[in-house]
């Protein structure tokens, strides 16, 4: 009876003892089960793991001290189901639990607990309720000896966490965070340092770049100038620290860190 249950809960996103009643009242058939729970409309047609979820929102929460945070990427298939107070407010506990749990694995947080049951028949039981499919998509947990800040934009689909380190005022880093957040969302760098960048993609940047030049019919003395300045360009567009800082175009974001660096980032897109 109990892999029945579980079984069904898997597979249809309804809640234990929905399932439970249905079998039983069903005795012990699952496919008499699944109609039941159909027919009684904790069930919609059509098999949920067949349809994409491509919406959702992000959320992100901190701990008291602001040493610790934990972002959440679930998806929906609608943005309609994304604006549910019921999804809205799953989104958030997910986010609290992650916190709670420590972990940046996906799979090991959707096994563990989560009320009486799992993060996993959690998310399963509110794909049941809402009548969409339900993806737990990504997660992230950071936490620092300095300040973890973030950002979430208005309609819920970008979130960034932003790690700073070095830090000997706690107030100041905490806004200077919050600002680079914001920044991360609008400018979506792909790589913290220079040094991140993969080698093979660099390369085939240069080769890309030096190709081009010589096709544009530029002198081959000058080429590898050109290339030069042009890479110089291809780190301010993808590097954080290199960017321009999207609160004033004047200064790179290394410029307005006031001594205080920048440890790590996660940034998350709805879709992305």
């Amino acid at each position: 009876m109990m892999e029945s249950i579980k079984k069904l809960r898997e597979s249809t996103g309804a809640g234990m003892m929905d399932v439970k009643k249905a079998l039983s009242d069903a005795n012990g058939n699952e496919e008499q089960a699944v109609a039941l729970l159909r027919e009684r409309g904790i069930v919609k047609a059509g098999k949920k793991d067949d349809r994409e979820a491509k919406e959702g929102l992000v959320a992100f929460v901190l701990s008291s001290d602001k040493k610790r945070a934990a972002i959440v990427e679930i998806n929906s298939e609608t943005d309609f189901v994304a604006r549910n107070s019921d999804f809205q407010a799953l989104v958030k506990s997910l986010a609290q639990a992650l916190l709670d749990n420590r972990s940046s694995d996906l799979e090991s947080f959707k096994a563990s607990a989560h009320g009486s049951s799992s993060v996993n028949e959690e998310v399963l039981a509110a794909s049941g309720r809402i009548g969409e499919r339900l993806v737990l998509n990504r997660v992230a947990y950071l936490e620092t000896p300095g300040v973890v800040a973030g950002y979430v934009h208005s309609n819920g689909k970008i979130g960034v966490l932003v790690e700073l380190d070095n830090v000997t005022d706690a107030e100041l880093a905490t806004t200077i965070a919050k600002d680079v957040a914001l920044h991360v969302a609008a400018e979506r760098p792909r790589y913290l340092h220079r040094d991140e960048v993969n080698t093979d993609d660099l390369e085939k940047e240069r080769e890309i770049l030096t190709n081009k030049a010589l096709n544009e019919g530029k002198p081959q003395q000058l080429v590898e100038k050109i290339v030069a300045g042009q890479l110089a360009k291809f780190y301010e567009d993808n590097v954080l620290l290199d960017q321009r800082f999207v609160k004033d175009n004047d200064k790179k974001v290394r410029d307005t860190l006031s001594g205080h660096g920048v440890a790590s980032f996660v940034r998350f897109e709805v879709g992305a």
